[in-house]
């Protein structure tokens, strides 16, 4: 009797194949042959789960942000739970922010697809759509820090854009910075910097 595949599971082992490329050797490297090869798996078994190279990077692309936002969701309910200006609040924000920077070997992965893949979105773009999704997503859960943490200094929403802005800004650095530099920007050191932001934020 044939072996049952279970489709979704089949095409999660897909996509992990394309993260460990992508992680390893680059987004250039995750074509469909490529992709076979590492999931061990023939060209066709793929193309049965992804009709070509666009729409599997597209499934990818998105799978990833998926994840992200899994343990951004899930670290949110510390946050809001806790009050502004203790040490808590503090604790329960940086732990959510840490889940965009490569703080352990999933978090690392992931970071490092994702980038690959919003870096790619410029020049590809059939991934700009999930590109957009990314950062609208991503921005939503900055600026509900940003709400809880900047107080009103009369400049009401430009103010709060303007700080949203630089925590992204400060998050992407610390991404890249600790993904091309682990020896010095580890864990700890992301941890540090991005606590001093934050607390410049409260100040």
């Amino acid at each position: 009797m044939p072996k049952i595949v279970d489709a979704e599971a089949r095409r999660a082992e897909i996509v992990e194949a394309v993260f460990r490329i992508i992680a390893v050797d680059g987004l250039e490297r995750a074509s469909l042959r490529e992709v076979a090869d590492e999931a061990g798996l023939a060209v066709g078994s793929v193309r049965h789960y992804f009709a070509g190279s666009e729409e599997l990077l597209t499934h990818s692309f998105a799978a990833v942000v998926d994840r992200i936002m899994v343990r951004l969701s899930a670290a949110q309910p510390a946050m809001r739970e806790s009050t502004p200006g203790t040490g808590e609040h503090r604790h329960a924000v940086l732990t959510l922010l840490g889940e965009f920077l490569p703080l352990d070997e999933e978090r690392a992965v992931d970071a490092c697809v994702w980038m690959a893949f919003k870096n790619a979105a410029r020049i590809r773009p059939f991934l700009a759509a999930v590109a957009d999704r990314s950062h609208r997503e991503v921005a939503a859960v900055v600026g509900q820090v940003i709400t809880a943490l900047v107080t009103d200094d009369g400049d009401g929403q430009q103010s709060l854009a303007v700080e949203a802005e630089r925590l992204l800004a400060t998050l992407d650095g610390l991404c890249m910075h600790a993904l091309l530099q682990p020896a010095w920007m580890t864990a700890q050191m992301c941890h540090d910097v991005l606590d001093r932001h934050l607390r410049s934020l409260a100040a």
